[in-house]
């Protein structure tokens, strides 16, 4: 039971932690300033992805979406806001990590 309830939630999150920045940096120049700015669009996505994730196991464990919005729409915004910021628990050590590697793989810049 609580390897199905926890531990694969905890491993996609962390995975999608350390994908995210790997993806984003595509998209960014090298250098300090770009690398705060893909710092926290990371965080962006990955708080907007957490509340979705969240949203997401509620549906597949069988609670119809009305039901998730039934007290309104910022009671559910609030929750799963709350809950997008717990998840960061798990995937923002991991995001950190990610981050604090792509300096060297820069070409044209440098640390």
């Amino acid at each position: 039971m609580l390897a199905d309830g926890l531990v694969l939630p905890a491993l996609v999150l962390a995975l999608v932690g350390w994908l995210v920045p790997r993806g984003l940096s595509v998209m960014f120049p090298e250098g300090v300033r770009p690398l705060m700015l893909l710092s926290l669009c990371s965080t962006i996505v990955m708080f907007v992805l957490g509340c979705a994730f969240f949203v997401s196991i509620y549906v597949l464990r069988g609670v119809p979406l009305a039901v998730l919005f039934e007290a309104g729409v910022a009671a559910a915004v609030v929750h799963f806001g709350r809950l997008g910021l717990v998840s960061a628990f798990i995937w923002a050590p991991i995001m950190i990590l990610s981050i604090a590697g792509l300096p060297k793989t820069w070409v044209h810049e440098t640390w």
